[in-house]
């Protein structure tokens, strides 16, 4: 009997490092959440440095479905999703899926950067299922004149200024909280 008895404080005596490594783990991956939000949000100051806050180059084009894009017009309707990516991009393969379905919900306009030929675009997106709205910078002349360098850069376009930017990996959450901030 004493076994028994013996066996349940064995098992507290297990429980209790398990649960103050994992109290550890939560606190470092915690940590570490903290300085990746941290560095990330420095990166984008960095990076964002020569992106126009005002005054913004307007974005008066047809997309690849056929419609009449007037960004600055659109962002004084609500806030709007200005999507710099590339079909060579690896983040942009991640980044990408959450802009489709953030489509449904939210006005996006994309810019596809040098990513070839119209027709070898569309059977990216056609392949890929995206529906949102691209605009073909087969140049990346539309990114040069947004100071755009790095991919995938989104912004939101808020009547006709700069709410929000970031770059490379972004999560459906982060764009959602963007969109609802803005």
């Amino acid at each position: 009997m004493a076994k028994s008895n013996s066996q349940p404080q064995a098992e507290k005596r297990l429980q209790q490092p398990f649960a103050k490594k994992l109290l550890g783990w939560l606190k470092q991956l915690l940590l570490m959440l903290l300085l990746l939000t941290l560095f990330s949000a420095v990166l984008d100051i960095w990076r964002g440095r020569d992106i126009p806050k005002t005054n913004l180059p307007n974005i008066q084009a047809t997309t690849l479905q056929g419609e009449q894009i007037d960004l600055l017009a659109m962002s004084h309707e609500q806030p709007v999703l200005l999507y710099f990516w590339g079909t060579w991009c690896p983040v942009c393969s991640f980044v990408s899926p959450s802009v489709n379905i953030l489509a449904d919900s939210y006005p996006v306009v994309s810019v596809a950067m040098t990513s070839g030929v119209d027709e070898k675009l569309q059977r990216y997106l056609k392949h890929k299922d995206y529906e949102f709205v691209v605009i073909n910078d087969p140049h990346g002349e539309i990114a040069k004149q947004w100071s755009v360098q790095v991919t995938p850069t989104l912004m939101v376009i808020k009547d006709g200024e700069l709410s929000y930017y970031t770059s490379g990996f972004t999560s459906l959450p982060g764009m959602w909280w963007r969109m609802l901030l803005a």
